[in-house]
């Protein structure tokens, strides 16, 4: 009998703990963060010319692993700083997510860069990771005319050997 109970003691720690321990986390929606910019230099990546922003529509997509079928969508808007926070209301387990750039309100700095359009994001309580709060990448649109000061801006950028 008293084998019996410490089995089933047992089973209910291994079993039920987890559960209990993070039942916490269960029901809390994360937040993607990540901002919008505007690359005027046309380079491909921040400058001190860089200007972000603001009222861009960026848009979480999650896809199945294995068909790559979307399996979640909830689009955001960037704050005055290009910033955005969109809540994902569930764990996405292993389904990966992407913050996708989808339209600029600067009609001159609307395309978005090939390559800085996208950022992954991973939304699941399931890697260690105790917040709720998840980072992506900076992600940027292109200027359609750069800068006149771009050359000197992006001298300060190249490497040489001297």
């Amino acid at each position: 009998m008293e084998k019996m109970l410490l089995v089933l003691f047992a089973v209910l720690c291994v079993n039920l703990l987890p559960a209990i321990v993070s039942a916490r986390f269960v029901g809390e929606p994360f937040v993607v963060k990540g901002y919008a910019y505007c690359d005027t230099c046309r380079c491909g990546y921040e400058t001190d010319a860089t200007t972000y922003v603001a009222g861009a529509t960026v848009r979480i997509e999650c896809r199945d692993r294995n068909t790559y079928q979307l399996t979640y969508t909830k689009e955001g808007e960037t704050d005055s700083n290009g910033h955005y926070n969109i809540l994902v209301e569930s764990d996405r387990g292993d389904d990966p997510c992407d913050a996708v750039l989808v339209k600029s309100p600067d009609a001159e700095c609307s395309t978005p860069n090939q390559g800085r359009d996208r950022a992954r994001a991973i939304v699941t309580r399931n890697n260690g990771l105790n917040s709720n709060i998840r980072h992506a990448n900076a992600m940027g649109f292109l200027k359609t005319t750069p800068l006149a000061n771009c050359p000197q801006i992006l001298q300060k950028y190249q490497y040489t050997d001297e």
